[in-house]
């Protein structure tokens, strides 16, 4: 069995996720006890948030290189990182180890293509919404990404911010994300990227009728 890096933290709530999913995977296809190797390097979020409010991504970087190539050196056989907005200094850190990342972004777009989808909704950050990183690596699948208006975007990036990072779940924010949902689906959105790892924790696709894509799920079993 090879070795899972994770670098978590990012929230721990979402973390938390990667744990049980990458776990419960492994343990149902090779059954009785057996559960998942993997190293996990959990940064202080605080550090990671006000760096990303201060647009300070190079400094981003450099920490989650450090992180990478410390579970390289532990004995990792490739690495995850446990979300979406960190994937915009994706390629910096791959460049800087030698093993391979598994990125949210690709895994995502081929169970997007498996259903035969071109146009998505995208729900995240507003850095993940409003920067090119996430939007263009989907297009080079052939995937384009529609976002939510810029009040419902502000909107989203408070639920995850000030929210669902504190595992606090309210029905009255999962309502409103629904709606934000439903607009993107007016607009042409053959289905939703929930494109944070906390908001699955808000949001599944009993809430949606279109296709909906739980990025942490996905991120995680590829890894297995």
């Amino acid at each position: 069995m090879k070795t899972i890096g994770l670098i978590g933290g990012m929230s721990w709530e979402s973390t938390l996720e990667y744990y049980r999913i990458i776990n419960e995977s492994v343990n149902k296809r090779l059954k009785g006890h057996h559960s998942a190797k993997l190293l996990l390097f959990s940064l202080d979020f605080e550090e990671i948030v006000r760096l990303m409010n201060e647009n300070k991504w190079v400094a981003i970087a450099e920490i989650i290189i450090s992180a990478a190539k410390r579970l390289e050196k532990a004995g990792a056989d490739f690495f995850l990182i446990c979300t979406n907005t960190i994937h915009k200094v994706a390629e910096e850190v791959e460049g800087n180890v030698s093993i391979p990342l598994i990125h949210i972004v690709d895994e995502t777009a081929k169970r997007i293509k498996e259903k035969g989808l071109k146009t998505v909704g995208l729900l995240g950050t507003k850095f993940t919404m409003e920067e090119k990183f996430y939007k263009e690596r989907l297009r080079k699948h052939g995937i384009t990404a529609i976002i939510p208006e810029k009040s419902e975007r502000d909107y989203v990036d408070k639920v995850i911010f000030e929210e669902l990072t504190f595992g606090i779940i309210k029905r009255s924010s999962r309502e409103n994300l629904i709606r934000i949902i439903d607009n993107l689906i007016s607009k042409g959105a053959e289905g939703i990227v929930l494109g944070c790892t906390e908001l699955p924790l808000i949001i599944g696709q009993e809430d949606v009728d279109v296709p909906v894509f739980d990025t942490t799920k996905i991120h995680a079993e590829s890894a297995v």
